[in-house]
């Protein structure tokens, strides 16, 4: 049966600024640059400007991991980027990520800058950047290791843009989209509690740069930390993900990255901007502000 509705679409789309919801002030139909906005920099080689949503969480969780592993010319600057106040509109953030999304990164460790964008291609960088840290060199393993972090990449708009939006954030609860993309999301689950049922890491038995992709979105959402829809979703039946996502939550390189660019939260969970390893022990109070 469907349900009722009072919306005819036009013959031509025009944009309704009223009508984003939560988001209506940072999204918009066209690209560029809407004010001049330089972005600050760091002593280090690699600057990223983010937020720790989890895309964010993917790269300061990576850059984290391999600062763990002993890269030292992994030490990074961190800067929020505050998209409710359209920061990722200034020019300085476009001049780094055409698609004004976070999160970004500038390595300037070579002759000239190099800007990296989408959280994808960030660890797929970094992870040649550093000998192949996280991210098998050849054959079957490197595969299988992107495939995973592609199926990612591919899967998580259904699970943010899609489940998220609709409900989370959406100006008025409807079940049709609510339906549709929690049908879809309980499907990813059920492919990751399948695989995970045969081996402890996405990719097989060490812990790769698909982890680190997925664990963000499809790890905090069965740990009830995306959206309060942990019971909605009957987040308990996947028994193999809750596993691989509790394991990977309590390795000290994650629980690092997941405070970098947070601005929300218990004040003891944010970490505002990172410039060196001892600000997660020694935060100033304009950084906890």
């Amino acid at each position: 049966m469907t349900e009722p509705s009072d919306y005819t679409p036009p013959a031509v789309w025009t944009w309704d600024t009223g009508s984003g919801g939560a988001f209506a002030s940072i999204n918009r139909p066209v690209a560029g640059a809407t004010h001049d906005q330089d972005l600050p920099v760091g002593r280090h080689p690699l600057q990223l400007y983010s937020l720790a949503t989890p895309n964010g969480v993917k790269v300061t969780v990576m850059l984290e991991e391999l600062l763990a592993l002993g890269h030292t010319g992994a030490e990074y600057d961190a800067w929020p980027i505050r998209i409710g106040q359209g920061e990722q509109f200034g020019s300085g953030f476009v001049a780094i990520n055409p698609n004004s999304k976070i999160p970004a990164l500038l390595d300037r460790s070579g002759p000239a800058p190099v800007r990296v964008f989408e959280s994808g291609a960030i660890l797929v960088y970094l992870a040649e950047k550093f000998g192949h840290a996280l991210l098998p060199t050849e054959g079957a393993a490197r595969a299988e290791t992107l495939s995973w972090l592609f199926w990612q990449m591919g899967s998580a708009p259904f699970l943010g843009g899609g489940f998220g939006h609709f409900y989370a954030y959406a100006p008025t609860k409807q079940a049709y989209p609510i339906n549709r993309y929690a049908m879809e999301v309980k499907r990813q689950l059920d492919v990751l509690n399948r695989l995970l049922a045969e081996r402890p890491y996405l990719a097989g038995e060490a812990y790769t740069v698909a982890d680190i992709a997925t664990w963000p979105w499809y790890g905090q959402l069965v740990q009830g930390q995306l959206y309060g829809a942990a019971e909605f979703l009957s987040v308990h039946e996947y028994v193999h993900v809750q596993r691989w996502a509790e394991a990977i939550a309590q390795r000290p390189a994650v629980q690092r990255g997941r405070k970098v660019n947070r601005l929300f939260g218990e004040p003891a969970s944010q970490l505002h901007e990172r410039h060196d390893a001892s600000d997660f022990d020694t935060r100033t109070q304009d950084k906890m502000a």
